[in-house]
């Protein structure tokens, strides 16, 4: 079976696969993700041996823990270790221990070993010693948010944590996920002491991310429910460019939190143009979208007038 990785997140590797898997039964689990953090320096300073031998070792040291708290290890991933527990609980209590043990290791040259993990509680279905699903999923992109030496977790499995475990937690984000309406809170696991924290600063509440599109007589208001709209020449898109430069897979434009963003997916390029301000071309760029403006797809506004865009944020 060959696996293919989403570019969402380098933490999907062996998660997604070219086929369906097995039936199997639905439960509820805690999934977690262990990755050894700066593996790749570590190769580059020490050498394919040593490095080896120092991730194995920290492989290994969180499949003794995790087996030491109901958990099991699924499968080992590179330098990464995906594991399952029965509970929230169980899954906090082993990300906490395994941080604890990492960081008592000695540095292996100059640099000192550190574990990045994340972990997700929600169903998930079990088939032939995997696991699959969009707990899963959740699970990765925890991961991939986590600095070495951090346990990072969703709001829905902070909520999850018996009261004594939710008290040694804290909120530092919120991200937009594909294909999630609402956005997914980010909480941190402290696993020390308070005085080695950095201080979350408060944050001004921005206002919810609004945009409205006019394409000829169409107008197409975008709010905090949406996710994303793609643009092109393919009818299946949901704005449909008839200009023969547009790609059929032209351009998305996806909220981020608060946020509208413009992604050029095209051949020929994206041109944006903000009120009062030189026109800016995108070739496989993104741009975050303010103001108002105009979209022209695969040549200049100057170039040809005709078909754009218009686009009004926060309105």
């Amino acid at each position: 079976m060959k696996a293919r990785r989403p570019s969402a997140s380098p933490h999907y590797n062996a998660l997604v696969t070219d086929e369906a898997p097995a039936p199997g039964n639905t439960t509820t689990l805690a999934v977690l993700f262990a990755d050894v953090a700066g593996s790749t320096r570590l190769y580059e300073q020490v050498g394919d041996s040593r490095a080896l031998a120092a991730i194995n070792a920290c492989l290994a040291l969180v499949k003794s823990v995790a087996e030491g708290h109901q958990g099991r290890i699924i499968k080992n991933i590179g330098d990464e270790a995906m594991a399952v527990f029965p509970s929230a609980d169980l899954a906090a209590e082993a990300a906490a221990e395994i941080q604890g043990r990492i960081a008592k290791l000695a540095p292996v040259g100059t640099q000192n070993l550190a574990m990045r993990i994340g972990f997700h509680v929600g169903p998930a279905i079990e088939s032939e010693g995997d696991v699959y699903g969009d707990s899963v999923n959740v699970a990765a992109r925890m991961v991939g948010l986590a600095k070495g030496g951090q346990v990072i977790m969703s709001e829905w499995t902070s909520n999850a944590l018996s009261s004594w475990l939710r008290a040694r937690t804290r909120q530092l984000d919120a991200m937009t996920v594909k294909g999630k309406v609402q956005d997914i809170g980010i909480f941190e696991l402290v696993c020390v002491g308070e005085d080695e924290l950095t201080a979350v600063s408060t944050r001004l509440q921005a206002p919810p991310a609004r945009i409205r599109l006019q394409h000829g007589t169409r107008d197409i208001a975008l709010g905090p429910e949406d996710s994303a709209i793609s643009l092109g020449r393919d009818p299946q898109c949901d704005v449909v460019i008839t200009d023969r430069l547009a790609s059929r897979s032209h351009a998305r434009i996806e909220r981020r939190r608060d946020k509208f963003v413009l992604i050029d997916q095209s051949t020929n390029g994206t041109f944006v143009t903000f009120e009062g301000e030189p026109e800016i071309q995108l070739r496989r760029e993104e741009l975050v979208l303010r103001g108002r403006g105009h979209v022209a797809f695969g040549h200049s506004h100057k170039t040809d007038p005709g078909e754009v865009v218009h686009f009004v944020c926060g309105g």
